[in-house]
């Protein structure tokens, strides 16, 4: 059978999701085949050539990640596959990928974003190779730079507030130059003048006290690698003529030591502060400022590229689930709109800091509007968002009456429709409006 290009292999076996699926699949002109059980995808990967898969974990026959290993063993190039999971499958999704997977959307996931993240991998001009770093055009421009100047040994400067993400910025770049070499950070405006010079360059064993063996400075332990100096605008003058050395040179010399050490690198430095004016007022060299940015790359606020709001806090609350072995609560239209009206000033460190304490203040599995903040919700002015508020709310209080009837029905459809006076076409329709899963809150 000739190669099916650019065409998706959906394999799902819950109704409401697979015809969720397949609605917008037809709207937005995707070419898919739609297989709900695990031998029937089998099957039809051997024969055809699909662009990419997207698949369920949880399949009626066999689990998806069977599935995924065994066309490993059939066949050596897959094309890329991102699986959907419920919180209780994250684990196997995170060891998915270490196996080959692309990627994984935890449920209920941004419908929205998902299709992005399809047509980017669709299209045909497009560098398959991982982002992450926002849907924003800004960003999204960031990374596309990146891309350019990877091939380059160019040191690079990346400015923004503080919070942005500079630091992710610095390890998406090196992500793309060379994953498996050392990627090192360190703070420059974090260490006094003489622990950074040791801190930098290493030191000798009895090169002053308490100096008890020999150490590797960060210049050293990023040999073959990335450095990522962060807060370099806070150098004291006297450590920038050394690290101008150091950099024209290509070597350095340890604290207390004589010989010089050769290193081979690329620098990525990071500020919050305007360079250009710490460079007239005479705190930062000249000859440093242009050594260091060949390149400049600024991040924006997050408050000006609001479109990256909602897939990083579903993105962060994620990391935070699983790194404190819970489920991944989902957040409430309230919620999501306080999220994307406040103007976070400390940006995405403050972003994950809201995230993390709603978290824990949280009872269930949902985040309300009202646990997020240690401080009133945002307020919302306009006609057009008070419109958009009680939407969201009225849309709140329907989604949780309907959890609550399903839940007291054990899930039963029919049992729920007939709870709530309406068909059972109707109670699909309405699941499938509000983004109520059957495999997400059943017991």
């Amino acid at each position: 059978m000739p190669p099916l290009p650019r065409q998706i292999c959906l394999i799902e076996d819950d109704e409401i999701m697979g015809e969720s699926l397949a609605d917008r699949f037809g709207l937005e002109g995707m070419r898919f085949d739609w297989h709900r059980t695990g031998a029937a995808a089998l099957a039809a990967l051997q024969q055809r050539d699909y662009a990419l898969v997207l698949s369920d974990i949880r399949l009626p026959d066999i689990t998806g990640d069977m599935l995924f290993e065994q066309l490993q063993a059939l066949r050596g190039n897959l094309p890329p596959f991102i699986f959907m999971t419920g919180h209780g499958d994250i684990d196997t999704a995170v060891r998915l990928l270490k196996q080959g997977a692309h990627d994984y959307l935890t449920k209920p996931f941004d419908l929205d974003a998902m299709i992005d993240k399809l047509q980017a991998l669709l299209a045909p001009e497009r560098d398959l190779g991982p982002s992450g770093l926002g849907q924003s055009p800004a960003m999204q421009q960031i990374d596309a730079m990146l891309r350019r100047i990877s091939t380059s040994a160019a040191s690079v400067l990346i400015t923004g507030e503080s919070g942005v993400g500079k630091e992710r910025v610095a390890q998406a770049l090196h992500e793309l130059t060379g994953a498996d070499k050392p990627f090192i950070a360190v703070n420059c405006g974090a260490l006094t003048e003489s622990l950074l010079e040791a801190e930098l360059f290493g030191y000798e064993k009895g090169a002053f006290t308490g100096a008890v063996r020999t150490k590797k400075g960060v210049f050293e332990q990023a040999d073959g690698g990335t450095l990522f100096l962060d807060e370099i605008g806070d150098m004291p003058l006297p450590m920038q003529v050394k690290v101008l050395r150091a950099l024209q040179e290509r070597r350095i010399v340890r604290v207390g030591g004589e010989a010089p050490i050769e290193v081979d690198l690329r620098l990525v430095c990071a500020t919050h502060q305007v360079l250009q004016e710490r460079v007239v007022s005479g705190a930062f060299r000249e000859d440093l400022y242009y050594r260091i940015n060949v390149v400049e790359l600024r991040i924006p606020a997050l408050r000006e590229r609001p479109e990256d709001i909602l897939p990083l806090a579903r993105s962060l609350l994620a990391d935070i689930a699983l790194a404190n072995g819970k489920p991944v609560p989902s957040l409430t239209a309230a919620a999501e709109h306080a999220l994307t009206a406040y103007p976070w000033p400390g940006n995405i460190r403050e972003l994950k800091n809201a995230l993390e304490r709603a978290s824990l203040m949280s009872d269930g599995n949902l985040i309300a509007h009202d646990i997020l903040f240690d401080r009133p919700a945002p307020p919302l002015t306009g006609q057009q968002d008070v419109a958009s508020s009680l939407r969201d709310y009225l849309s709140e209080c329907e989604r949780d009456f309907i959890m609550r009837a399903l839940g007291a029905c054990q899930w039963q459809i029919q049992c729920c429709a007939d709870s709530l006076g309406i068909s059972r076409k109707n109670l699909w329709e309405k699941m499938r409006k509000l983004g109520i899963d059957k495999g997400v809150g059943a017991p």
